[in-house]
């Protein structure tokens, strides 16, 4: 049943009653959508009121006294009244005070969920993915955990009690965007901002594994909250940036696990119940007799004389990387244009060829010996599910060059490997 006028439909005195005791069948209160739905429990309030009353006659007649104290029945009726008046008040979603206050909000939100993701260590295996590398630059904002917004929204919970979601939903995205931009060495300073936004300076200590660094500046949008709960550091000696334990990897399935599968081997290491659950629940640093954070003794000392993971790939890989890195970029922004029109079976295949092609990249790179047998295979993958047209490019001029092109370097990663195998053949002999 659906309202005619575009309003919730009237409800009778009798369905009124009826639905105070559930009684209404399906039919008479089956609606399309939230707003079609009659507000039952406003519309009860004359029923309250003539129960309550016949009540008190009932129990004057039985027992001839009031089923209650008038002080304790007042205090009841205010305390329901006053659980209902937040109701009544709704955040206009074009207000230009509730923009300012949900700027405010899930600024705070995104400061509380950032601190608590590297202080608490199952957090920190997700979040530590933005922190892995050791560079900073642009690239570096773009590096994200695919575990991280499974745990987010839960600070955002409380914002849903007031906040229009069209207006949270601007909010959030800007303030992921904000935080594109101050992934930067370009920018030294912005003067007097410093003191109020989150900036390039403020977030180099934050990637920063100085000792100085570690859990300091985690403001998004504003450094506000960083000053006033303690957690503010000015950038100082030259930040060396990444993980204080380094991965040393550029494999991405890697980088976003292996974090994880840490956790799991020192989970059943550590003895005794309630330290298994601090391996999950504490700082990333604890270990038993620790503090929840662990010791800042045991940090690293930064010497100024680091040098980050960079194995040495000849020129031509580095070149063939791009390239094909480039052509991924099109078939993920292709995928991303047209996923409302794909069967679910496409969309599985394609993002499976994103990830084999990505992880034989990160292996290219670290110049693993195997990785020209994962990279034959992507090629010959490729060959076979864009001839059978699951794989499609934004550009169709380019599908025939994609042919070629990855024909070709099957081939050259089987003359590779056929030399490797002579190589070793030889070797042996």
């Amino acid at each position: 049943m659906g309202s005619q006028g575009g309003g919730p439909p009237a409800t009778s005195p009798g369905q009124q009653l009826r639905a105070l005791f559930y009684v209404l069948s399906p039919g008479e209160s089956a609606f399309r959508t939230v707003e079609e739905v009659p507000d039952y429990v406003e519309k009860s309030i004359p029923f309250f009121i003539t129960f309550i009353g016949l009540e008190f006659a009932v129990s004057w007649v039985q027992k001839r006294k009031l089923p209650g104290r008038i002080n304790d029945g007042i205090s009841s009726l205010s305390l329901g009244i006053l659980s209902r008046l937040p109701e009544l008040f709704e955040l206009p979603w074009d207000s230009p005070w509730t923009w300012y206050l949900t700027l405010l909000g899930v600024d705070f939100a995104y400061y509380c969920f950032h601190r608590i993701s590297h202080e608490v260590n199952i957090l920190w295996a997700a979040h530590q993915v933005h922190h892995s590398s050791e560079d900073y630059n642009l690239f570096t904002a773009l590096r994200q955990s695919i575990l991280q917004k499974y745990t987010s929204w839960i600070f955002n919970l409380p914002m849903a009690l007031f906040i229009p979601p069209s207006v949270f939903a601007v909010h959030l995205q800007f303030n992921l965007l904000y935080q594109f931009w101050i992934h930067t060495e370009v920018i030294t300073s912005l003067g007097p901002l410093e003191w109020i936004l989150n900036t390039p300076s403020h977030h180099r200590v934050h990637h920063g594994r100085n000792p100085y660094c570690i859990d300091k500046n985690y403001g998004g949008t504003l450094i506000i909250w960083d000053r006033i709960f303690g957690t503010f550091e000015a950038e100082d000696a030259k930040v060396v940036y990444g993980l204080t334990h380094p991965v040393n990897s550029f494999n991405p399935i890697m980088l976003q696990l292996r974090p994880l599968a840490h956790i799991w081997n020192t989970f059943w290491a550590t003895p005794g119940f309630c330290s298994k659950l601090s391996v999950i629940f504490k700082g990333p640093g604890w270990g038993p007799g620790k503090p929840r954070l662990g010791l800042p003794e045991e940090i690293p000392v930064i010497t100024g004389k680091e040098v980050p993971f960079n194995p040495s790939v000849p020129a031509y890989l580095n070149c063939y990387a791009v390239v094909h890195f480039a052509v991924i970029v099109d078939f993920y922004t292709e995928l991303l244009a047209t996923v409302t029109m794909l069967s679910q079976g496409t969309i599985l295949l394609r993002i499976g060829f994103i990830i084999l092609s990505l992880t034989s990249f990160g292996l290219l790179l670290e110049n693993r010996s195997k990785a020209g047998i994962l990279e034959i295979t992507r090629c010959l993958v490729f060959v076979g599910v864009y001839k059978l047209g699951y794989l499609r490019s934004q550009f169709s001029s380019l599908g025939y060059a994609y042919e070629v092109l990855f024909s070709l370097c099957a081939a050259f990663w089987g003359i590779q490997i056929m030399k490797q195998i002579t190589s070793s053949k030889d070797k042996h002999r």
